[in-house]
């Protein structure tokens, strides 16, 4: 890694971020917000743009409100808990602008502001 890039800490100090519930992983930052009206396994979902911090489970075709997806579950890196899902294809026209997406499950959250109390 070059001396002039950014690490992951420093490109998300100061910024809004949702953490991971379980072990306080950075997962992503709130500007990559596109939906909070999405159903998650456990409650609301909110559609991102995009995540850090997570890896993917296999790859299935599952039965969604929407119809039929192809997704494979998120996990998270620092503690192995499910957090969500990733959108490979939507089977439905309708529903392409879901895939290359990720649904993080609110339960799953922590929302952070990085507000800053005046010293």
């Amino acid at each position: 890694m070059s001396t002039n890039e950014p690490t992951p800490a420093e490109m998300y100090r100061d910024r809004p971020v949702y953490y991971c519930s379980g072990c306080a992983a950075v997962l992503c930052l709130q500007d990559e917000l596109i939906s909070k009206a999405f159903s998650g396994r456990d409650g609301r979902g909110y559609l991102m743009h995009s995540a850090t911090n997570v890896k993917l489970g296999k790859k299935e075709d599952r039965p969604l409100l929407t119809g039929v997806h192809t997704v494979a579950d998120v996990f998270c890196v620092g503690c192995d808990e499910r957090v969500g899902w990733y959108y490979h294809k939507a089977s439905d026209h309708s529903q392409k602008y879901k895939e290359g997406k990720y649904l993080l499950e609110r339960e799953r959250l922590i929302k952070d502001n990085a507000w800053r109390l005046e010293e």
